[in-house]
């Protein structure tokens, strides 16, 4: 299929960038902790650059050491993660160089929450958006599959600042990161300066995150056309993910209840990052035209709302086997969602006073217990603002999908695309949606779940 093309040949190759030197003289070693360091992770930090044949996780069309367009597609969170090996590995290696200490346990934590990124969602909605588009030429593959790496540590920085700024316990199933640190000095000093270590190193590694998101950005091959929107789009994404962030800490901290206010922290902090912004990269890759890109964008925009607000739902009824993440978390930190604003507005309609004090109670609980949660559980059904989100999310994800329909023309590509986005808004709840709601039919096999949560 050819290209949907539209490309601009103003836009300027990237400069090339600066190589970091590291100095061979580290400084000395602290004497405690006494613990030795975690095997996998010294493992980790020498790790060097393998073979990209290997490291793609596809064979690679011979003397070159770029996968086939076809060969990726036939696993795409595998073929990015060998990129990302790639990535981390050079990075791994230059972190090393610099001082074994700091390689060992903080860059290799990174990268090691980096590899166990989940399904890669992001990343594959970047590559069919490409493939859907047109894309697939060496150099196109290339560039994207280092894109798609970019994304993967990108989030890595969102994940680690957002569950210190949420003071989250668990992300995946396995301790944070600032909460692993913590731990691994516990015993070293006072708690509370191990807690504060824990927290401070933890931006230190959502930092590196991006720094090395940057730099994969940055030193990726694109062609003049497409270079300009890449680094544009990178750019807006970066400062909306921060704006986002910022508007939903001010929220729990004025306790504002706003729906519009909470909706728009939602589009900024997660819908426009985890669906519209890796579709419009996708198109940019592959040179779409300007009707095709504002196309996907606005699917993507309808179905990352969508997307969130399932998140939001998830947080109070989702498996928490299914999440990675404890039940509840929202509420106790007092976030202020569109489903919270909704369910106290509908009780103080009602004049329902008792649901009411419960939620007022329980937002901003730090310490609510499980039958308390359970109390939320029941007002958010009996108020209906659960049915109504889930009404809500039914029609964003109908309206994104008619966008999307009518964006491309039909293809294989265009088909894995649409069960990404079906299942980006699928119940993760331990009972499912309410009666009468019921998720869209489930996508291809690599479409299966849902992107991971922002928060």
């Amino acid at each position: 299929m050819r290209p949907i093309q539209a490309k601009d040949p103003s836009a300027a190759a990237p400069s090339p960038v600066p190589r970091l030197t590291a100095s061979s003289d580290n400084s000395p070693r602290p004497k405690r902790p006494q613990r030795p360091p975690d095997p996998a992770a010294t493992r980790t930090a020498h790790a060097r650059t393998t073979d990209a044949r290997t490291a793609y996780g596809t064979k690679a069309p011979a003397g070159t050491g770029v996968p086939a367009a076809g060969a990726v597609d036939e696993d795409v969170a595998g073929t990015v993660g060998g990129a990302l090996e790639q990535v981390l590995a050079d990075r791994l290696a230059r972190a090393g160089a610099l001082d074994t200490l700091f390689a060992v346990e903080l860059a290799g934590r990174v990268a090691r929450f980096t590899r166990e990124g989940g399904k890669r969602t992001r990343s594959q909605l970047l590559w069919w958006s490409m493939r859907a588009c047109g894309g697939g030429d060496e150099p196109t593959v290339a560039a994207t599959l280092r894109i798609g790496a970019a994304l993967e540590l990108l989030q890595t920085c969102a994940l680690v600042h957002d569950d210190l700024m949420d003071g989250s316990a668990l992300r995946r199933g396995r301790p944070t990161l600032h909460a692993d640190l913590r731990n691994r000095y516990a015993g070293s000093a006072p708690s509370d300066r191990t807690a504060r270590f824990g927290e401070a190193s933890a931006v230190l590694a959502g930092d590196l995150a991006l720094a090395w998101a940057d730099d994969v950005v940055a030193e990726t091959a694109l062609d003049a056309a497409s270079a300009g929107t890449v680094r544009r789009v990178w750019s807006d994404m970066r400062t909306e993910m921060v704006a986002g962030q910022f508007l939903d800490l001010q929220g729990q901290l004025t306790g504002s209840r706003s729906r519009p206010q909470a909706l728009r922290a939602a589009h900024l902090k997660s819908a426009l990052y985890s669906v519209q912004r890796p579709l419009a990269l996708g198109a940019a890759m592959a040179g779409a035209d300007g009707r095709t890109t504002r196309a996907l964008c606005s699917a993507g925009r309808c179905v990352g709302m969508a997307f969130q607000l399932r998140d939001d739902l998830d947080d109070v009824f989702g498996d928490p086997h299914l999440t990675g993440k404890s039940c509840g978390d929202d509420i106790r930190n007092g976030k202020p969602t569109f489903l919270a604003a909704l369910a106290l507005a509908r009780a103080e309609a009602a004049a329902d006073r008792p649901a009411m004090t419960v939620l007022e109670r329980a937002l901003g609980d730090e310490d609510l217990t499980p039958a308390g949660l359970d109390e939320v559980r029941d007002i958010l059904v009996r108020t209906g603002a659960r049915q109504a989100v889930e009404t809500k999310i039914a029609r964003l994800s109908a309206r994104g999908l008619r966008h999307f329909d009518g964006a491309l023309p039909d293809s294989g590509a265009k088909s894995r695309l649409r069960g990404l986005l079906t299942a980006a808004t699928a119940s993760r709840a331990t009972d499912g949606p309410p009666d009468g709601e019921r998720p869209a039919p489930a996508g291809p096999p690599e479409a299966a779940s849902a992107p991971e949560a922002r928060r």
